[in-house]
């Protein structure tokens, strides 16, 4: 699984890692890798999944160590380094994000997906979030990789289930992380006002638990499924 030293992909590692052989990507917080790895004996692997030497390299370590691959976690993502308004956002942010958020996992699944389809058996999951339909005006390039990711997953879903491989999104609310560190005590009052009709924020350990359903074969007859993990928040209320 991809992006698994920090936030959601460390929650998720830690819960598959529990009974199922876990390797781990992370781009640069090796500390918190070799912390997960003494954590869980989970396998750690540094991949920048924008690149595509590294995700050849990371499938070719997984293949050599393992001899298959069962589950891809399409995990690893990133928020702006500066958050614009639309108006005056860069195309550098854009294509950084757009490169590692919905270039990298597309092309990563296409690799795992040849494998799969060999082997006549796989599961994949996208984890991407509820701003692949809810508009930030401040972050828009992160929102438009998200909306790409959501129909990755229905392309993917279509074309691999005669092969015996389903395909998931995993679509988080508001989830507790460093990610959103710096406006967590604004979400929680707005969670306390209303925002989710569960009125919690969501943790690590609520998206691990959704991927834990796909890894153990749950859902297997729900190909293409998005599971919403965000408190209620895709409701429309009246």
């Amino acid at each position: 699984m991809t992006g698994a030293s920090r936030g959601i992909g460390r929650g998720i590692a830690i819960e598959l890692a529990r009974t199922h052989a876990v390797v781990g990507t992370y781009r640069g917080r090796r500390d918190a890798a070799e912390s997960l790895k003494e954590q869980t004996g989970a396998e750690i692997f540094q991949c920048d999944v924008s690149n595509p030497a590294e995700r050849q390299a990371l499938i070719a370590f997984t293949q050599e160590k393992f001899g298959r691959i069962d589950l891809l976690v399409n995990n690893a993502g990133m928020a702006p380094r500066v958050r614009q308004d639309i108006m005056e956002a860069t195309e550098e942010s854009f294509d950084e994000l757009i490169a590692t958020n919905l270039k990298g996992p597309y092309f990563l699944t296409q690799l795992a997906a040849r494998i799969m389809a060999q082997q006549g058996e796989g599961r994949i999951v996208f984890v991407t979030s509820i701003s692949s339909y809810t508009a930030s005006l401040n972050r828009g390039e992160y929102c438009i990789s998200k909306a790409g990711l959501s129909m990755a997953v229905a392309l993917w879903a279509a074309r691999l289930a005669a092969c015996n491989v389903k395909v998931f999104e995993v679509r988080p609310g508001i989830i507790r992380t460093d990610m959103i560190a710096a406006v967590e005590k604004t979400y929680e009052e707005r969670i306390a006002a209303g925002l989710l009709p569960q009125r919690r924020m969501g943790e690590p350990r609520d998206i691990a638990q959704a991927v834990r359903a796909i890894a153990d074969g749950l859902l297997d007859y729900c190909t293409g499924q998005v599971l919403n993990v965000d408190g209620g928040f895709h409701l429309r209320i009246l």
